[in-house]
């Protein structure tokens, strides 16, 4: 058995190293290291509560909505405020826009480049799959980019700026909306319609979100929408079978995305890969174990715990915690959500592997693409000109509050307590957090050092483009991960 480190990676956010151990040209186990310590956990305690929307969102430029959300949420819970409902509307329109441009640059920018790799130039599909979606000479790029840059204008509309807006606040959103600004909202979600359907998909978002079966997709990729983007990966992924890469049998995790007076878009639970059973959630049974990261050992309540870097400690090997669910690892992220929704193509993906996989975790932020867009029109829409924005509500200068939401990459979660009107403790689970946990104190390794375990390397040793595509599907975000 010999020992392989791979890292730094290129078109992953942040460092991040892995320790691979190999057998027979195969990962038989794998160590996944976040290597800088970033510490916002030890910025904001000492600080008035509600800098945390000033502070929480410049953890990150790319999910800075999503740090907002969780931060307003959190201070929301501690001051029992109830937001005013075009605010919430707004958020939503916001946060959605961000999501929805992090899930184009993921497949455009990160994952597809990936398939324009030499070691597949022996393949039919190569050379268009190179002329496509190379990194910086495909030609997509020309496309997905101007239709990313039209969807963010909604952020200037709703936010002012973007990223780390202060618009996002515990009683809705400071921006109001007039009627012109509402018409370009609508309009805005119609051009980026209009991409899905001509580029993306190359068909109805009606007719995508109708496919239930492989069969159907299928169908898609080889009828009416083989000219769309996604019908490439699709086709790529059945010829190089990525269903059977990067499985993990973790149970599926959503907090809830998308809230509003009716519920969420998407409803927070559990989803079993193997059983194919949904289970409840229950916040009160995450905890974060640190016996092989570089902290010191403490409380593993979130609303508890420390942050104290101990880079001698013995065992450690990353400055991530392992977040676990009732001593569980859990996968989240677009799978899980749809999973947990009840999408009928995500859990045929799951049926068929018994767990998630690469090609599963690309379908479901593709659907999940389709899901949010149809969502937004009806928001932006709904909107009412002649309502609040933002309520106001007392501020209580002790207490605790939780924000959790989904970002992109999936679930995340602020803690925060708070005494004398100072921040005494603050905790962030972020997303990456859980799925490039490192191992636990029973050893059992997070999803994706699993899901990198048995990952063929050919001969093509650390540039196997195996291992990338199974870190890709994930869409780590390693500065969010290690505070």
């Amino acid at each position: 058995m010999s020992r392989l480190l791979v890292g730094p990676f290129n078109r992953v956010e942040g460092d991040l190293e892995l320790s691979l151990d190999i057998q027979d040209d195969a990962v038989v186990a794998a160590r996944v290291a976040t290597t800088l310590y970033r510490g916002f956990e030890q910025i904001l305690p000492g600080r008035p509560a509600m800098d945390a929307l000033a502070v929480a969102p410049r953890i990150c430029g790319i999910c800075s909505v999503s740090q907002s959300m969780a931060a307003a949420a959190a201070l929301r819970a501690l001051h029992q405020a109830e937001p005013a409902h075009n605010g919430v509307v707004a958020a939503n329109l916001a946060h959605a826009a961000e999501n929805l441009a992090d899930h184009l640059t993921h497949f455009y920018i990160f994952f597809m480049p990936d398939f324009a790799r030499a070691q597949y130039a022996p393949a039919g599909w190569h050379g268009a799959a190179e002329r496509r979606f190379k990194a910086v000479e495909g030609s997509a790029a020309n496309e997905v980019l101007p239709a990313r840059r039209r969807l963010l204008e909604i952020m200037g509309l709703l936010a002012g700026k973007w990223p780390h807006s202060l618009a996002f606040q515990p009683g809705g959103t400071t921006c109001s909306v007039d009627l012109g600004q509402k018409i370009r909202l609508i309009a805005i979600l119609r051009d980026f319609r209009r991409f899905l359907e001509e580029v993306f998909f190359a068909a109805p978002l009606e007719s995508v979100l109708e496919m239930g079966t492989v069969e159907d997709l299928d169908s898609y990729a080889e009828g009416p929408g083989a000219g769309g983007d996604f019908a490439a990966f699709w086709r790529i992924a059945r010829a190089l079978d990525l269903e059977n890469l990067g499985r993990a049998a973790n149970v599926l995790m959503s907090y809830g995305a998308y809230r509003g007076a009716q519920g969420s878009l998407l409803g927070a639970g559990l989803f079993d890969p193997v059983s194919g059973s949904p289970e409840p959630f229950d916040p009160a049974a995450i905890r974060e174990d640190v016996s092989h990261a570089f902290m010191r050992e403490g409380p593993e309540d979130p609303m508890l715990a420390r942050t104290e870097p101990d880079i001698a400690k013995a065992e450690a090997y990353s400055f991530a915690k392992a977040p676990r669910l009732g001593g569980r690892p859990a996968e989240v992220g677009a799978i899980a959500r749809l999973a947990v929704h009840g999408h009928a193509l995500t859990r045929v993906l799951l049926a068929r592997s018994q767990g998630s996989n690469v090609a599963a975790r690309i379908v479901a932020r593709s659907m999940e693409i389709a899901i949010v867009t149809r969502a937004a029109e009806e928001w932006a829409r709904s909107l009412s000109l002649d309502q609040p924005f933002c309520a106001s509500a007392p501020l209580r200068d002790e207490g605790q509050g939780v924000g959790l939401i989904e970002a992109a990459r999936g679930s995340l979660g602020h803690w925060m307590s708070v005494s004398r009107s100072k921040i005494r403790r603050y905790q962030i689970i972020a997303p990456t957090g859980w799925n490039f946990s490192p191992r636990d104190e029973q050893g059992v390794p997070g999803p994706l050092e699993q899901a990198l375990e048995g990952a063929p390397l050919q001969g093509f040793g650390a540039r196997a483009a195996s291992v990338q595509h199974i870190v890709r599907s994930f869409d780590p975000c390693m500065v969010c991960t290690a505070h």
